[in-house]
């Protein structure tokens, strides 16, 4: 599968995105870790804020403005209105630069990725989804269709790795159950999220399939739920404290 234009369309779609895409303080935990005693930290695509540390120095580059005002709601710093492949900041000019859950919407991924280099002294960190582990996870029984769109956009680990440079680390993170964070793993023990419109709707890979496919994955999902045939095969993730599917943290350092 191709995708022409891998990039979501946020002004359009993203009203509610922030509501259902909140930082989860576990995964927070991570990043945390990954940015040591960075004092200034640049985060593009920024979106809502999502994973910015308050007790830094954050300078937030988003290019959409329905997210630029979220961030407002969100007591978040001002976005600046840039792109991840042309950033207007001097070589070396912040400490650690971070990329949350956003490389797959950028047209040009390796200049984005060398841009963030650029401009960062030490670690840069990508929290993004390992498209050759989306089929570990349960949805891709149910919606093929919208996994085969994920593993179109996302780039892999080793592409993501080369851009960079620098000493590598791949962490996979581990998904808690009642995650605040509403990526498609973040519902691995409560499949009838999906059966929310909003809820799909802050998911960016349903947006790229036709209406009348997405909701025949939705009912495939809901008939199986109500019939009992999803707790029969599934059901053990209920009460599965975490779940490590497709979630990477990925950290160059000089």
């Amino acid at each position: 599968m191709k995708i022409a234009d891998p990039a979501f369309n946020y002004d359009k779609f993203g009203h509610t995105y922030s509501g259902h895409r909140q930082t989860d303080p576990r995964i927070a935990a991570y990043v945390n870790t990954a940015l040591e005693h960075a004092k200034t930290i640049l985060n593009v695509g920024a979106g809502g804020g999502s994973y910015e540390p308050d007790d830094h120095y954050v300078v937030a580059v988003e290019p959409s403005f329905v997210m630029r005002e979220q961030r407002k709601a969100n007591n978040k710093v001002p976005g600046i209105n840039a792109k991840a492949d042309h950033l207007p900041f001097d070589d070396n000019a912040f400490d650690a630069s971070m990329a949350m859950v956003t490389v797959h919407h950028w047209p040009d991924i390796a200049k984005g990725l060398q841009e963030l280099r650029r401009v960062t002294k030490e670690q840069v960190i990508i929290m993004t989804f390992d498209p050759d582990a989306l089929d570990e996870f349960w949805n891709a029984q149910y919606f093929p269709e919208l996994i085969a769109v994920e593993k179109a956009r996302y780039p892999t680990v080793d592409f993501i790795s080369n851009a960079l440079g620098g000493n590598i680390e791949v962490i996979p993170v581990p998904i808690p159950l009642d995650c605040t964070d509403g990526f498609q793993e973040a519902f691995y023990g409560r499949p009838e999220a999906f059966l929310q419109k909003e809820v799909r709707q802050s998911q960016s890979a349903w947006g790229f399939l036709p209406e009348a496919t997405a909701s025949e994955l939705v009912k495939r999902l809901e008939d199986d739920l109500l019939s009992g045939e999803w707790n029969r095969k599934y059901g053990h993730f209920r009460t599965q404290a975490f779940f490590t599917g497709a979630l990477r943290l990925i950290i160059s350092r000089p």
